[in-house]
Parts: structure tokens; C-alpha cells; sequence
């Protein structure tokens, strides 16, 4: 039962492919599974091969290399994969789903809005190297341009760009890296295209730089810190000289 609602989901997903949306003529796939775990997707001539443990990415096959990329290198040592089953699974999915595309009539599915978010790895500091991080959901199918833009000039040096991952409900997410140099000269858009947009999406991100007191702020915070010292100084001095004058009222006794 499980395969076969994949085998659904997957014809869903290539008929909605096939047709043309959006006029992003750019955009082109023609397969997509989902069996489990295992995501199979291929668009062109290239296609993707990966598999997930408790929703994050544990491996993906590169198709042009045959070869296993593991998304963290210690993974590798401790088991391996063989690249020629990612290829077998591609093949006979692609031959079910053709078989399924001729039963169900070519039935378009429903292109889903993705959604957009943009954010720093870490806490940012001018001049410091960070990475901006663009985490689209809601992603079906998964066919989908994911650009970055610095000062509205497209940018490609140091950006890197996840595989689809599968969420339960069998829609898909994905993240796009970019290492930049945090300066409050600069700002940067992340572009997404998808055929559930009716025109292409910016995130907005430019570093928050604290406004700069006004000198006149200035004097005014100095006084007022100036002034509480001051009251501090003197409330301390009465609280001690009446200590003082109790301790000594304490120790001298009164008239038998």
C-alpha cells in the first residue's frame, strides 16, 4: 500500500511538471518518487537520489560522479552505499511512473505557495565571515529556482544548495547557503521561483545596526548616570554615620 500511494504522489508530481505554469519555461523536470525515506527525483537530464534518517538528508547519490556523498564524512566510515542502486531505483520508477501517467490521464496536481525564509548562521558582526541561510518550505513539486541577490546583482561565488527533503505531508523543503561578509553597505535578497508563485519572491536581509546617539542623548544619559552615582554616593554616607551612632549609643550603658 505504501508504494502504491507513492507511485500516486509521483504521478501527481510529473504531471504537474510536464505542464507549463507561470511562464518560468526555465524551470524543467519530468519524474519524481517518493517511496519511504528514499526520495527519487530527476529533472533534465540529471536527477537526484538521496535518503533521509528522521527527516534530515543522511546521503545523496551524484549522479554525474556515481558516486556516494555522505552529508557528514564520518557517516561514510561507518557503512557505505553503492551508487549503481540509486541508478536501478531511478530507472524503475521512471518506467512505473510511466505506466501510472497513461492510467490516470495525465491528472494535473495542485501546485502548492512555497514559503521563505532568511537568516544568519550566526550572531552577525561586521566584517566578520558569516553564512546567510534561505529555508524554503512547502515546496510541490519540487522544481524550484533558488537565486541570491547582493545589492540587487545576482551573486553565485560561495552560495551552495541542499538536495529536497521530504516533509509527511509529502510536500518538500530545501536551503540555500551563502557566505558572505556581513557590512552595513551591503544588502541581499534570496530570489525563489516556483510554478505556486505568480511572479518570482524576494527575502529581504540586511544586518540590524543599532542607531547612533545623538550627541545630545549622550549628555543627557551621562547626567542622568552622574546624578544617580551621586544620590547613591550620599543615601551610602547617612546610612553609614547613622550605623555608626547606634553602635555607639549601644555600647555606653545607661544610669543604674
Amino acid at each position: 500500500m505504501p508504494r502504491c500511494r507513492a507511485l500516486i504522489l509521483g504521478v501527481l508530481a510529473l504531471t504537474a511538471m510536464l505542464s507549463r505554469c507561470g511562464g518560468e519555461d526555465d524551470i524543467q523536470a519530468d519524474h519524481l518518487g517518493n517511496y519511504g525515506i528514499n526520495v527519487y527525483q530527476s529533472y533534465g537530464p540529471n536527477g537526484q537520489y538521496s535518503h533521509e534518517f528522521d527527516g534530515d538528508e543522511e546521503f545523496y547519490v551524484d549522479l554525474d560522479k556515481k558516486e556516494t556523498i555522505w552529508r557528514l564524512p564520518e557517516f561514510g566510515q561507518l557503512r557505505s552505499f553503492d551508487p549503481q542502486g540509486a541508478l536501478q531505483n531511478i530507472a524503475t520508477i521512471r518506467h512505473n511512473l510511466d505506466i501510472m501517467i497513461k492510467r490516470s490521464n495525465s491528472t494535473p496536481t495542485t501546485n502548492k505557495v512555497p514559503e521563505a525564509t532568511v537568516f544568519p548562521k550566526s550572531p552577525v558582526l561586521l566584517g566578520q565571515p558569516n553564512t546567510l541561510i534561505c529555508f524554503v518550505d512547502n515546496i510541490f513539486p519540487p522544481v524550484i529556482n533558488i537565486t541570491w541577490l547582493k545589492n540587487s546583482k545576482s551573486v553565485t561565488e560561495g552560495v551552495y544548495e541542499t538536495s529536497f527533503l521530504s516533509n509527511r505531508d509529502h510536500s518538500f523543503h530545501k536551503m540555500s547557503y551563502l557566505t558572505f561578509i556581513p557590512s552595513d553597505d551591503d544588502i541581499y535578497d534570496c530570489k525563489v521561483e516556483h510554478w505556486g508563485l505568480d511572479e518570482p519572491v524576494l527575502k529581504h536581509w540586511e544586518p540590524e545596526i543599532p542607531a547612533p546617539m545623538s550627541e545630545l542623548t549622550e549628555t543627557v544619559v551621562c547626567a542622568l548616570g552622574l546624578s544617580v552615582g551621586l544620590v547613591g554616593i550620599v543615601v551610602g554616607t547617612i546610612f553609614i554615620i547613622q550605623g555608626l551612632r547606634s553602635g555607639g549609643t549601644s555600647r555606653h550603658p545607661g544610669p543604674l
